[in-house]
């Protein structure tokens, strides 16, 4: 039987989203992306337009499809699961969302490939267990702009290291989240 998830709001409220049937694919649910974007909505004044996103570890694509429904100006999605990234061009193309941007291949990789400086947020929602946590954040540093923001989702809070603040967290289940912020300079 298929599975769905729904976009929460914007300009493609309501789409459904077929999740892939992957080993470990797990979409972040729909009220964890509400709270989520209220609390973009808050830090960024409402103003979607202007701003570059990466989804790191795609997957079903509910956050980075979410962005765009809300109107980001740019949402670049990796994925390295062929199926997974079949369904995201998929929907891409059937939104016909010219925002988004979808890169195959594994996140270690895709990180050498893109532009630093560039990133207003990058989602980082990885496999739950393979410890990608704290080290990814530091490997995203450079990707950055300045004070740019970083949603983390994982089985467990994840320590904030040097060089950002956290700014929200919450718990829904046995998902941990947290928005975090890259401080201005870098030490």
């Amino acid at each position: 039987m298929k599975k769905y998830i729904r976009i929460v709001a914007g300009q493609y409220r309501r789409t459904p989203i077929e999740v892939p049937d992957i080993e470990g694919l797990r979409p972040t649910p729909d009220r964890v992306r509400e709270t989520l974007f209220n609390w973009l909505n808050h830090f960024w004044q409402g103003e979607f337009g202007d701003k570059q996103v990466l989804d790191l570890f795609a997957g079903s694509g509910a956050l980075g499809f979410e962005a765009a429904s809300r109107g980001v100006g740019h949402v670049q999605m990796v994925e390295s699961d062929p199926k997974a990234m079949a369904a995201l061009r998929i929907l891409r193309d059937r939104l016909n969302a010219d925002a988004v941007r979808i890169q195959g291949g594994l996140a270690q990789s895709a990180l050498t490939r893109l532009e630093n400086g560039r990133y207003d947020l990058i989602f980082l929602d990885p496999p739950f267990g393979k410890g990608w946590f704290p080290d990814i954040l530091e490997q995203v540093l450079p990707l950055l702009k300045p004070n740019a923001l970083v949603y983390a989702e994982s089985e467990e809070p994840v320590p904030v290291p040097d060089n950002y603040v956290a700014l929200r967290q919450a718990r829904a289940g046995a998902v941990h989240y947290q928005l975090l912020q890259r401080t201005a300079s870098l030490k």
